[in-house]
C-alpha cells in the first residue's frame, strides 16, 4: 500500500496563508493566547534544531495526525498529515464519530520522526518519517487492545525503550491510571505486559488521570499528565528516580484566577537558547480545544512551574499575553491555512473528510479553478425529506479558526435527480446548511437543520423551511439561480447566521439563527457538501474573513 503521493487523497496544499481571522503574534515582540485558535486538542510538540513541530488528536477526521511547523512557537502553519487514511481501512470507510486518533505523541530519535498514536478500539500504533512533512510509514500496531490511549515513548540512557499510556474506561472498564510497557529495541512492538506506575484511584480527590508525556531530566523520570477532566482539570507532574516508581506528584498548572478552563495536556519544549515552554489546550465548546503557549521554569527543587505564579505557590496559571520565546531572531507572521481558492492542483491541508476519502468524490482538474464535488447519496433523510448528512463520509470540512469569523462560498450547481442538493454547512452533533436543491421544476434555495445535542433535538417544521426558502435572496421557491453566493457569520457565542445572494453584494437571511455544537470529542466545523444520486457542485472559492 502506498502512503505518500496519494494526490487528492493526501490533501496536500500550499502554506500560502500569511494572515487570517486570528493572529497571535502582536507584532511588538509579544504574543497573545491562544497561539492556535482552532481545534488542535491534546497537542504534543518537539524542537529539532531551529524548528518546532506539533501534532494533535484528529479522531475520525481524515487525513489525520496534522503536522504543524513553527520557528518560534507562536506562528504556525500546517505542513502535512502523518495519516492520509485511517486503519483498518474498511472500518474507517464509514463515518466513526469520536473513534480513530486520540491523543498522540511526537518525538525525534535516531534521525527519524516518530508518532505513537492510540485508537481506543484497536490499540497503539506508530508511524515514522525522515521528514515531518512526509511521507510517513504505514501504521504499525505496537500494542493491541481496547481502551489503550494517550501513549508516549521514552528512549532511556541505557538504550532501553519504554512506553507509557493511559486507559479509556468506555472500552477497558478502567481508567485513572498510567501503565509503562517495555518496547522492543526498535520501538515497534511491546516487549512485556506492562506495569501500572500511577493509580489515581488510590489518590483521594484525583479523577480522570490521562494524557501522560514521558521525559527524563536530572536523573528523574517525569510524567506530565492532566487530571480532573477537560473543562475543570489541571496539569500534574509525577517524578521518580525509578521508571517504575514510586512517583511523587505536584499540580503545576491550573485555572487560578483566569478564565482559561481546564488548562492541561500538552508538551514541554525547550528552545535552543535554554528557555522552557509548555503547550496545552483549553476547551472552548463549539470552537473546540485551542492551544495556549505558557512560559515554564524549573525550580531549584526540581519541579516545573507553568504559566505565571503570582502567589509563588509553585502552581501556575495561564498567561493571556507574554514576550515571545527567544529563538535568536524575529520571524514573519504565519497562521494555519484557512479557506481555499481552488486554484492549485490539490486541496489545501486545512480540509478533512469524515471518513477515508475516495477519488470519485471530487475533482480539481475537470474545471480548473473550481472544486467539483460529485453527488454522493446521503445515508438517510430527515422528517422533511432533506438529506440527513450526519453520517455522510464526503463532507469536506475545516476547523473553526477564530472567536468570530465569516465564511463565504460561490456555488454553481448542476443537479442530478430531484432532491439532490449542495451547499455550505456548519457541522457538529447539530448541523445546519444552506444551498441549492433540485426539484421537479428546477432549482430552489434551501436550508435544513438536524440535531442530536441534548438541548437541540428535533427538526424545524416544513412551514418554517418553506418560509425561509421563499424569502432568501429575494428568490421564490423553485426559482433560484444556478449560481449563488452562500455565507455564514459566526459570532463569539458560536451562533451562526446564514445568508445567500445572487450577485455577491446583497445578502438576505436564509434559515434561522443556529447555535453551533461540538461533535464527538471535536469542535464544530464549517465546509462544503454535495448530496444526491448524480450531478455535481462546482465551488469557485471558499473564503474565511474576520
Amino acid at each position: 500500500m502506498r502512503w505518500a503521493g496519494l494526490g487528492l487523497l493526501a490533501l496536500a496544499g500550499s502554506a500560502r496563508a500569511q494572515s487570517g481571522p486570528w493572529v497571535p503574534d502582536l507584532g511588538n515582540g509579544s504574543y497573545r493566547n491562544p497561539v492556535l485558535f482552532a481545534d488542535y486538542s491534546d497537542p504534543d510538540a518537539i524542537r529539532v534544531g531551529g524548528d518546532f513541530y506539533l501534532t494533535s488528536s484528529s479522531f475520525h477526521c481524515t487525513p489525520g495526525l496534522p503536522i504543524l511547523h513553527s520557528k518560534d512557537l507562536v506562528n504556525w502553519t500546517i505542513i502535512g498529515h502523518a495519516l492520509p487514511q485511517q486503519v483498518p481501512l474498511e472500518h474507517f470507510a464509514a463515518v466513526r464519530h469520536g473513534e480513530g486518533v486520540w491523543a498522540p505523541s511526537l518525538r525525534y530519535h535516531a534521525g527519524k520522526y516518530w508518532i505513537y498514536y492510540p485508537d481506543p478500539d484497536f490499540g497503539i500504533y506508530v508511524v515514522t518519517a525522515a521528514d515531518p512533512a512526509g511521507p510517513w510509514s504505514a501504521p504499525a500496531l505496537v500494542l493491541a487492545g481496547r481502551g489503550l490511549i494517550d501513549p508516549c515513548p521514552l528512549w532511556d540512557d541505557d538504550g532501553k525503550v519504554y512506553l507509557v499510556h493511559a486507559w479509556a474506561k468506555s472500552r477497558s472498564g478502567v481508567n485513572n491510571r498510567l501503565t509503562v510497557n517495555r518496547l522492543s529495541a526498535d520501538g515497534m512492538r511491546a516487549a512485556d505486559a506492562g506495569r501500572v506506575v500511577v493509580d489515581a484511584d488510590r489518590m483521594p480527590g484525583w479523577t480522570t488521570l490521562e494524557g501522560p508525556k514521558f521525559y527524563k531530566r536530572g536523573g528523574y523520570y517525569y510524567l506530565f499528565a492532566p487530571a480532573g477532566g477537560v473543562t475543570g482539570g489541571y496539569q500534574a507532574v509525577f517524578r521518580s528516580k525509578d521508571i517504575y516508581g514510586p512517583y511523587e506528584n505536584r499540580i503545576v498548572l491550573a485555572q487560578g484566577g483566569t478564565r482559561v478552563n481546564g488548562p492541561h495536556q500538552g508538551a514541554w519544549v525547550e528552545t535552543a537558547s535554554g528557555q522552557d515552554w509548555f503547550l496545552h489546550f483549553q476547551d472552548r465548546g463549539p470552537f473546540g480545544r485551542d492551544v495556549f503557549l505558557e512560559p515554564m521554569a524549573w525550580g531549584s527543587d526540581g519541579w516545573p512551574v507553568i504559566g505565571e505564579d503570582p502567589g509563588h505557590t509553585g502552581r501556575g496559571q495561564p498567561v493571556l499575553t507574554h514576550r515571545k520565546p527567544d529563538v535568536g531572531r524575529a520571524y514573519p507572521v504565519a497562521v494555519p491555512q484557512t479557506g481555499d481558492e481552488f486554484g492549485a492542483a490539490e486541496l489545501g491541508l486545512q480540509w478533512q473528510w469524515q471518513a477515508n476519502p475516495r477519488p470519485a468524490w471530487l475533482s480539481l482538474a475537470e474545471r480548473p479553478g473550481f472544486l467539483r464535488l460529485f453527488g454522493v447519496p446521503a445515508p438517510a433523510a430527515t422528517a422533511q425529506g432533506m438529506p440527513e448528512i450526519y453520517n455522510s463520509p464526503n463532507l469536506l470540512l475545516q476547523k473553526f479558526p477564530a472567536p468570530a469569523f465569516t465564511v463565504t462560498a460561490r456555488l454553481e450547481f448542476a443537479p442530478g435527480a430531484a432532491g439532490s442538493c449542495a451547499g455550505l454547512v456548519v457541522f457538529g452533533f447539530d448541523y445546519q446548511w444552506i444551498g441549492l436543491q433540485s426539484t421537479g421544476s428546477g432549482l430552489r434555495l434551501a436550508w435544513s437543520r438536524s440535531g442530536r445535542a441534548p438541548a437541540a433535538r428535533g427538526s424545524t417544521g416544513d412551514a418554517a423551511v418553506k418560509a425561509a426558502r421563499a424569502t432568501a435572496a429575494g428568490a421564490a421557491e423553485g426559482a433560484a439561480p444556478a449560481a449563488v453566493y452562500l455565507r455564514v457569520a459566526v459570532d463569539t457565542r458560536g451562533i451562526c447566521r446564514f445568508s445567500a445572494s445572487a450577485d455577491g453584494e446583497r445578502f438576505a437571511p436564509l434559515g434561522p439563527e443556529f447555535q453551533s455544537t461540538v461533535d464527538r470529542w471535536i469542535g464544530a466545523k464549517v465546509g462544503l457538501f454535495s448530496a444526491g444520486r448524480s450531478g455535481h457542485a462546482d465551488f469557485d472559492w471558499f473564503r474565511i474573513t474576520r
